[in-house]
């Protein structure tokens, strides 16, 4: 090889090499700066998917791919961490909210008791009914408490086919006594036993919150039936009572936390039951619904999945 040949190969390679380096170079610079951008863009609270894709479509490089995920991931958890603050908030709210009329009433009693010039019987009076909100403190925390963990998915239980009149029969002992005390009759209709999806425990407790709300809600001496018709699907399970019934406009907003109705805002309750019942049914692939006539009593429809149906 000549000298001259050598010289052109050496020439030739390092202008070659230049522009692989510059290429290279290029190309590098070409892809910080689009992870640049991806970060400044997160940074400022203006990256969205749409971004992402754009960038992702013309990456040649897996680190840019690796950054979008944990990225997304950073602001999903940090979106999730409000959500939960926010949650918190609300419940405290809720709650403040709530025992303030227990709390008022409990610290009057208090003070009235501590009048030497009560009676035994005046004392007793008071003693039992300061005992008396109390209870409905502690009910009111231990409500909103499992409706906001339902709500969050932080109670799970298990549904089955199993038995649906031992399940019934243990909603209605749990509002005989109340249904008693003003004479109001429970009427179960008659029905041979069949299997429905769903959780005894949990079941019971929905439809017991559904016939307390229909015992507060009857007059005194009236009566409240509990029939079942099978359907394709679904097993409708209807409490029917005789009470001031409830205007069309309300059937969605009284399934809703703390809502009351405008007929019955004098009356005690707190408006917890039928969202508790809601939230427990949807977990159970089930629902509930409301026909109702204002002045003409309510019926409420309970749906549970029939057997051998897929859940």
């Amino acid at each position: 090889m000549t000298a001259e040949t050598a010289v052109w190969v050496f020439g030739t390679g390092m202008v070659l090499f230049l522009l692989l380096f510059v290429s290279v170079t290029a190309y590098f610079l070409r892809e910080w700066k689009k992870l640049d951008t991806i970060l400044e863009t997160f940074l400022n609270g203006k990256f969205d998917d749409a971004d992402g894709r754009e960038l992702c479509e013309t990456r040649e490089s897996r680190v840019i791919s690796q950054l979008m995920r944990i990225l997304n991931d950073a602001r999903f958890r940090e979106k999730r961490a409000v959500e939960e603050k926010d949650q918190v908030t609300e419940l405290i709210s809720d709650l403040s909210h709530q025992l303030k009329t227990p709390l008022a009433n409990i610290v009057m009693n208090m003070e009235l008791l501590q009048n030497d010039a009560l009676t035994g019987a005046q004392r007793k009076e008071f003693l039992a009914h300061t005992e008396n909100q109390a209870r409905k403190m502690k009910w009111l925390m231990n409500s909103l408490l499992k409706a906001s963990r339902l709500e969050n998915g932080m109670i799970h239980f298990q549904a089955k086919q199993t038995g649906i009149k031992e399940t019934i029969a243990k909603a209605v002992s749990d509002v005989y006594a109340q249904a008693s005390g003003k004479q109001i009759v429970l009427e179960t209709e008659e029905f041979q036993d069949f299997n429905l999806f769903h959780n005894p425990k949990w079941t019971a407790e929905a439809m017991a919150n559904i016939l307390e709300n229909a015992v507060k809600y009857s007059p005194k001496g009236g009566r409240i039936r509990i029939a079942l018709s099978k359907m394709d699907l679904y097993t409708r399970i209807t409490v029917s009572d005789e009470g001031v019934g409830i205007p069309e406009k309300e059937y969605s907003l009284i399934f809703q936390r703390f809502y009351r109705g405008k007929d019955v805002e004098q009356q005690e309750g707190n408006g917890l039951g039928l969202y508790l019942a809601q939230l427990i049914l949807q977990q159970e692939k089930g629902y509930i619904t409301v026909s109702s006539r204002p002045g003409e009593g309510s019926s409420f429809h309970i749906f549970l999945l029939n057997e051998n149906v897929s859940a």
